[in-house]
């Protein structure tokens, strides 16, 4: 006699949810190494290589303990689970940024010249390394060369060179390299920048201008700016009016400040780019900001880097702590999120012991720093699952709780590790808390604490976006601060021999929902994706979430393609005054197409290989598409 039982949502709960296909295959593909077939024996490579940093006669109890962590829903990032443990000579760190000079190969002032850095970045992503960089030190565009009696080509056409070198540059485990460029909003050749890849070329970066607060200032009493370096103009630029300062500075010209906003904006409403980045802010939030000056960030934008800086990843996936997910009770278990966090903080330190660096100087700059960035990800679905919907007040509070937890339990950790291993060896407890940074405004008793004991790291909070490690280790939740893009889509995986082969994948929310409550079950109000709410909405929960997190916050705020120009340009001045360090919009368009479909719309070619690699999705008639992650951003 046959029996429907197992059918039942009842049956169902008490069954594990059943692995996705694409889940496996992205395993193996990008992070298994030798025999290794399933997220556990990844885990277990892993929590043996960062144990070894140990004291011996601890190994074994601390492998344990750190298997433990990534079985509960520790998830490092992508350069960790590929490498750690192996024999590759590769880097476990993603974020890097190389400081960039003036000079072609001589190093002045500390900053190496450009042929320099450029064989410096290439070795960096040779290893596994993503770079970002800050050109604003390269001389304009026809200033004056006293040393070859000739005119400069402009940091955008040296951009070209680092663009070519990155697309040649294999990183190790078969990743494209990814690169972030940034030029500053006073710098003579910033429009020249603004408009770089108007026309599709430099595949191989991201950029984003470095605006201040006195340029934001202008903007909104319409006033001028000048467009400056320390470079001698040229005569073109002499004729036109180009002078000396006092302090020796050149003035290249003067420019309406909302007239350059204005380029700013369009450009990136009609192509995604340049992104922006809030450089004061960045520099007065920085704990560090009393031996560090930080002008640039990593391709993703989660981590503003001084010149060789670096930092190690990693998140805790936000669904594996809902109780009781769907249901009136259901409720997150914040004493549970701590501790994890906590031994969470402990293997990323060993990271910095344990990983290649690429460049004697970022490993210098990493011991006397010793950066981490633990995030989360699944936060939009860890909300579904808490009856909460993304774009409301209620949610906001529950994941500024969720980052508020998390921030003080990484704090605390680090605290301890100071105890057994040392602060990190820039500390000064006075600096450091004291200034309007980030550690200034801990709770009382936390900044008690290490005033009297120190810190082992100066940062330690970080939220990155996790696409392709969600995907492979935790049942593609929702990505990062994200909400689900969509619940359901069809990915097209490009096969080694040729052709493709076509995937259904599926978010974790929805198929647990699906899992628990039946095929037929009506979704709740909580599902919500991410074109079905508010810019606004998709905004305010960066605010929310920023003030507990020291780094930065990798988002994209999702647009549909009618939305207007100047609601668009309003989210951006609502930004810098809600005092974010940056913001990345993403609003569909014939430059960057798209790359996965939903419901009816065929799909096309995933052309995104790069692990963490954002995703863009292109609207279509269904009103759950969203535009996610622009090519560029890794």
């Amino acid at each position: 006699m046959k029996t429907t039982e197992s059918k039942t949502p009842a049956a169902a709960a008490a069954r594990p949810l059943p692995a996705q296909p694409i889940s496996a295959e992205v395993l193996v593909e990008k992070y298994a190494k030798g025999d290794e077939k399933t997220i556990e024996a990844v885990n277990a490579r892993v929590a043996r290589a960062l144990a070894a940093v140990e004291p011996p006669e601890q190994r074994k109890a601390w492998e344990a303990r750190f298997a433990a962590a990534l079985a509960a829903g520790f998830v490092p990032a992508g350069r960790i689970q590929s490498a750690a443990g192996t024999h590759l000579s590769a880097t476990l760190i993603n974020c890097f940024v190389q400081p960039v000079g003036d000079s072609i190969t001589q190093a002045e002032d500390g900053w190496p010249g450009i042929y320099t850095a450029l064989a410096e970045s290439a070795e960096t992503m040779r290893r596994g390394g993503g770079v970002g960089y800050d050109f604003s030190r390269i001389r304009p565009r026809g200033a004056w060369v006293d040393s070859t009696q000739s005119s400069a080509s402009g940091p955008v056409s040296y951009m070209h060179v680092f663009d070519r070198s990155c697309e040649t540059v294999e990183s190790a485990g078969s990743r494209r390299g990814a690169q972030m460029g940034v030029l500053r909003c006073d710098h003579p050749d910033v429009e020249e920048f603004i408009h770089a890849k108007d026309e599709g070329e430099l595949q191989n970066f991201n950029i984003s201008v470095g605006v201040t607060d006195a340029f934001m200032q202008a903007v909104l009493a319409d006033g001028e700016v000048e467009l400056t370096h320390r470079a001698e103009a040229g005569p073109a630029h002499k004729a036109a009016g180009a002078y000396q300062r006092a302090d020796g500075i050149w003035v290249y010209r003067r420019v309406k400040a909302r007239a350059l906003w204005d380029q700013i904006m369009h450009s990136t409403y009609d192509h995604a780019e340049p992104g922006v980045l809030f450089l004061d802010a960045i520099q007065r939030d920085d704990n560090l900001a009393y031996c560090e000056t930080i002008t640039c960030t990593n391709p993703c934008g989660e981590q503003p880097l001084p010149p060789y800086g670096c930092c190690c990843l990693g998140s805790i996936d936000l669904t594996r702590f809902v109780r009781d997910a769907f249901e009136p009770a259901a409720r997150f278990d914040e004493a549970a999120f701590a501790a994890l966090a906590r031994t969470a903080v402990r293997m990323l330190d060993n990271v910095l012991e344990l990983t290649v660096w690429p460049l004697a100087q970022q490993h210098e700059e990493a011991r006397n720093k010793r950066r981490v960035g633990l995030g989360f990800t699944g936060l939009g679905d860890a909300l579904v699952m808490l009856g909460l919907r993304y774009d409301t007040e209620p949610a906001r509070q529950q994941a500024a709780r969720i980052a508020e937890v998390m921030r003080d339990a990484a704090y605390e950790a680090s605290c301890e590790l100071a105890a057994e291993r040392g602060a990190f060896p820039l500390f000064n407890a006075d600096l450091y808390l004291s200034g309007g940074t980030f550690a200034s405004r801990l709770p009382a008793a936390l900044r008690e604490r290490i005033r009297a004991g120190g810190l082992r790291n100066s940062h330690l909070l970080s939220i990155a976006p996790t696409g392709t490690i969600s995907l492979a280790f935790a049942d593609n939740a929702s990505n990062g601060i994200e909400p689900a893009f969509a619940w359901t889509y069809t990915r097209k995986k490009r096969l080694a021999e040729g052709g493709f082969k076509e995937y259904q994948v599926e978010d974790h929310a929805w198929r647990l929902y699906r899992h628990l409550k039946g095929a037929d079950a009506p979704l709740t109000d909580a599902f919500v994706t991410a074109l079905e709410m508010s810019a606004q909405g998709h905004a305010a929960m960066v605010a929310a979430v920023a003030p507990f997190v020291d780094s930065a916050i990798s988002k994209t705020v999702n647009v549909p393609v009618d939305y207007p120009y100047q609601d668009f340009k309003d989210l951006y001045t609502e930004a810098w005054r809600a005092g974010l360090k940056g913001l990345a919009t993403y609003r569909p368009n014939t430059v960057l197409g798209s790359v996965l479909s939903v419901a009816s719309e065929p799909a096309a070619p995933m052309a995104i290989d790069e692990a963490n690699r954002r995703m863009v999705l292109e609207r279509a008639p269904a009103p759950v598409l969203a535009s996610l992650r622009w090519p560029g951003r890794p």
